[in-house]
């Protein structure tokens, strides 16, 4: 609400400044002293504040010095990798189990496909989504998602071979 009072003064001096050249010739000099004072001011007021400073002992907020949960302690069982439209989707579903002692929030999930005929693999590509899931300590969800991987001209794998990775996990201590 305070900004009312300066919005409503620059007002004044531009209108007042619009009407007489003898104003105009007294404001411009002022208006550069008072930006410039402000300017100094609210540099000296970061400097104050901690512009400058760092506290180590302090970390940064939702810092964790070690992850709540390690990927050990997530499991992936039954996941299901079914053909989607358009033909480079990929829907997954499946189950997650926390056995770790702390409550998961999310974490990422990285796919990659290959197609191995004959057991000549070659990587079609990789993705990676977001699984946002609140699982709580000890206990099991099931999930679902999704994976674009490029366009091989219309090419479906012919023996699809899948590899998955967690990453980037996020969880908060059980209470």
């Amino acid at each position: 609400m305070i900004w009312i009072f300066p919005a409503l003064a620059g007002l004044l001096i531009v209108y007042f400044a619009m009407r007489s050249s003898r104003f105009r010739r007294f404001a411009e000099p002022v208006l550069s002293i008072l930006v410039a004072l402000g300017l100094i001011s609210a540099f000296v007021v970061w400097l104050r504040d901690g512009g400058s400073q760092s506290n180590d002992n302090e970390p940064p907020p939702f810092a964790q010095s070690r992850p709540v949960i390690q990927p050990e302690e997530i499991a992936l069982e039954g996941l299901q990798f079914t053909r989607n439209r358009p033909d480079t989707s990929y829907r997954v579903t499946g189950t997650i189990l926390n056995k770790s002692t702390a409550n998961l929030t999310n974490f990422n999930l990285t796919a990659t496909l290959e197609d191995c005929p004959d057991n000549a693999c070659k990587t079609v590509g990789e993705d990676t989504a977001l699984i946002v899931a609140r699982v709580a300590a000890g206990r099991s969800q099931t999930f679902e998602t999704f994976f674009t991987f490029p366009n091989r001209f219309g090419i479906e794998p012919t023996a699809p071979k899948w590899s998955t990775r967690i990453s980037n996990i996020r969880g908060v201590a059980a209470q």
